[in-house]
């Protein structure tokens, strides 16, 4: 697969599709600008050469055009990350967004309007990427969460370029990635996370043949609890995979796998911060209650495993940290990895919630890679072949 370090830009205009999909307050401002950093060596590369980049990204789901959607609100954050003050088009395609690529200059950004606001784009619609393919000289894929969607912009615009390539974040994703999957210094040890089982089945399949420790937590876990006969209270659970997740048990033994569960757990009398609370071991959660965090000998026995780690790969929160009550798990595990990470492991954070909480702590410079593309980056992992990428190889 190529990259834009193989091409030279100077006199071309990249038309470049990024992530910019931004959380914004109530005031419209942007109030993480992670995916905006990512990004900026890819559109920097592209003026240092003397092209010029056309800046092409959705926001939200709008259900047509909507205000509030509107890549206009992040054009003075963009402008402030890069350096470079960035122009702005309200549309995406069609006689405007072509004259006001007509008019770019070398070194000169411009972002395009919310592509969703089209439809055709969700939908992959052939001639709306024909139109979106006239806006630039070269494409460029840099958006590596929206790879897994065969949208107008990630996959089916490709087509209409001779000259086709990854941007930087999304070749580092993909490095990153197989520096787990193939190679991964040993012991390996994942932390699989979140709400449910189901959504984590593939990974945890794939990382069968990779990993030397699978520590499972947060919501997920209440449903092996229950399959060895726990008492799980008002917990997460997923009955209808109680007998899978008894089998890959049965995988894991075969495979020398060493699956690590929590051993207590935070549990709550209600779905709020100010909720009563309790440590309860696991599996022995009463009537009316639910857990909300792993208890603290599981963040002690989590922490160790990772620190004793070579690899280490981290998808999915301990509890619901978005609450401070329960936020323990989570912060132990952020800084075991942080702290596995000074200690010369590789350590790979998947995305999502994971990423949110190692940015919220400030940790993000002290990990090896924290990903943009938390579903994009599981299917990857899984084994699937992502259009986006596919697109451009």
């Amino acid at each position: 697969m190529k990259t834009i370090n193989d091409i030279h830009f100077g006199g071309k205009k990249a038309l470049i599709r990024v992530d910019f999909n931004v959380p914004l307050n109530k005031e419209f401002q942007v109030t993480d600008i992670t995916r905006i950093k990512a990004a900026k060596p890819t559109i920097i590369k592209v003026l240092e050469d003397g092209g010029a980049a056309v800046l092409m990204s959705h926001l939200g789901r709008p259900k047509g055009v909507e205000a509030k959607f509107s890549l206009g609100h992040i054009v003075e954050k963009v402008s402030e990350v890069l350096g470079v003050q960035a122009k702005f088009v309200e549309s995406c395609v069609g006689t405007d967004a072509e004259e006001a690529v007509a008019a770019l200059k070398p070194g000169e950004v411009l972002i395009l309007e919310n592509l969703r606001f089209h439809k055709e784009e969700t939908v992959g619609d052939l001639a709306f990427s024909e139109q979106l393919s006239k806006l630039g000289d070269i494409y460029v894929n840099d958006a590596f969460g929206t790879a897994h969607r065969a949208h107008a912009s990630t996959t089916v615009v490709a087509q209409f370029f001779e000259e086709k390539v990854a941007g930087l974040v999304m070749e580092a994703e993909l490095v990153n990635a197989q520096k787990v999957l193939s190679d991964g210094e040993k012991p390996v040890t994942a932390i699989m996370g979140g709400a449910k089982v189901s959504d984590k089945l593939l990974i945890i399949e794939k990382l069968l043949d990779v990993a030397d420790n699978i520590i499972i937590g947060g919501g997920m876990s209440y449903t092996f609890a229950k399959a060895h006969g726990g008492e799980i209270g008002l917990s997460l659970c997923e009955d209808d995979k109680i007998e899978y997740v008894l089998e890959l048990e049965k995988k894991a033994a075969a495979k020398g796998v060493n699956l690590i569960f929590p051993v207590d757990t935070l549990i709550a009398d209600d779905f709020s911060n100010d909720a009563n609370t309790q440590v309860v071991q696991r599996g022995t959660i009463p009537a009316g209650w639910e857990g909300l965090d792993i208890g603290p000998a599981s963040s002690e026995l989590f922490a160790a495993t990772v620190k004793n780690s070579k690899t280490v790969l981290w998808n999915g929160p301990m509890g619901v940290f978005e609450m401070e009550t329960f936020e323990k798990g989570t912060v132990a595990i952020a800084n075991a990895v942080k702290e596995a990470t000074q200690n010369g492991a590789f350590s790979l954070i998947g995305g999502g919630d994971s990423a949110s909480a190692i940015n919220n702590l400030g940790f993000g410079e002290d990990v090896s890679y924290v990903s943009t593309g938390g579903g994009a980056l599981l299917e990857y992992m899984e084994g699937k072949v992502l259009p986006g990428v596919a697109a451009i190889s």
